[in-house]
C-alpha cells in the first residue's frame, strides 16, 4: 500500500529537499505541497494524505494551529501529522503535540530517518520512542504543567496491566520492548495499546504521554500513583 504524503513548508528549497527525499522510496508517494498553514488545509482536505509533514513556524497558518485543525475529532478524517523542526526543545513542538501531532523530527534529520518516521506515523503508531523527544516531553512536564494533583487515581476503567503498559509507554519503550519488560507477547501490547486509547479517548501514544502527565497519573521525577 502505498503511502500518501502533504508536505507542508514555507521554504521552497525545504519543501524540494523533503519531497525529493520522500520520492525515492517505493512505497509513499508525495501527492502535495503546502507553503503555510491555510493551505496545508485546503490541500489535505482535498487530497486526504495519510501523513502531513508539517513544519512549524509558518506565515498566515503556524504548523501547531493547523494541526490542531487537521487532527480534531469533528474532522471526517483526522490527520496525521509529522513535525519537522530545527530545535528540539523547541515550545512550539510540545504545542503540537498537544494539538495532536503523532510525533516530530528534526530538519536535518537524513532521508532514511524521515522515510521510517512517515511509515510509523502511517501505521498508526507515534513517534515517541527516540530519547530527543522523551526529552522534550519530561522537560515539558516539568516546567510548564501545575503541580500534580494529590492522589491522583487511575480510572477504574484501566486494569491493573494497562496501567502497567501506560508506564512504560511513558518511559518510551517500543511495544516490542514492552513486551520484553512485562514478559508478555507484542500482539498483547498491541491490545492493551488500543484499549488505552479508546478508554482515554486518546489518538495515539503521544497523546497518552501528555495525558498521563497532565491528570497526574504519572509524574516525572516522582513515582506513579498505586492503583487500588
Amino acid at each position: 500500500m502505498t503511502i500518501r504524503v502533504l508536505i507542508a513548508d514555507d521554504q521552497p528549497l525545504m519543501r524540494a529537499a523533503l519531497s525529493m527525499s520522500l520520492r525515492g522510496e517505493p512505497d509513499i508517494e508525495v501527492v502535495g505541497e503546502a507553503v503555510d498553514g491555510v493551505e496545508a488545509i485546503e490541500l489535505a482536505t482535498v487530497l486526504s494524505p495519510d501523513v502531513v509533514v508539517m513544519d512549524i513556524r509558518m506565515p498566515r497558518l503556524d504548523g501547531v494551529a493547523a494541526t490542531r485543525h487537521l487532527t480534531q475529532s469533528g474532522q471526517a478524517v483526522p490527520q496525521k501529522v509529522l513535525i519537522i523542526t530545527t530545535f528540539d526543545l523547541d515550545e512550539y513542538v510540545v504545542e503540537a503535540l498537544r494539538a495532536g501531532a503523532s510525533g516530530f523530527l528534526l530538519k536535518d534529520a537524513t532521508s532514511e530517518e524521515l522515510a521510517r518516521a512517515v511509515r510509523v506515523i502511517a501505521a498508526g503508531d507515534a513517534l515517541l520512542a527516540p530519547s530527543v523527544t522523551r526529552r522534550l516531553l519530561d522537560n515539558y512536564a516539568q516546567r510548564l504543567l501545575p503541580p500534580a494533583p494529590n492522589g491522583a487515581r487511575v480510572p477504574d476503567t484501566i486494569t491493573k496491566r494497562e496501567f502497567a503498559v501506560l508506564r512504560l509507554i511513558v518511559r518510551g519503550l517500543s511495544n516490542a520492548a514492552i513486551g520484553v519488560e512485562l514478559h508478555v507477547a507484542e500482539s498483547s501490547v498491541k491490545t492493551h495499546v488500543g484499549h488505552l486509547l479508546a478508554k482515554l479517548e486518546q489518538h495515539d501514544r503521544v497523546q497518552l504521554v501528555i495525558y498521563a502527565y497532565e491528570t497526574g497519573l504519572i509524574v516525572p521525577a516522582g513515582k506513579p500513583p498505586v492503583r487500588d
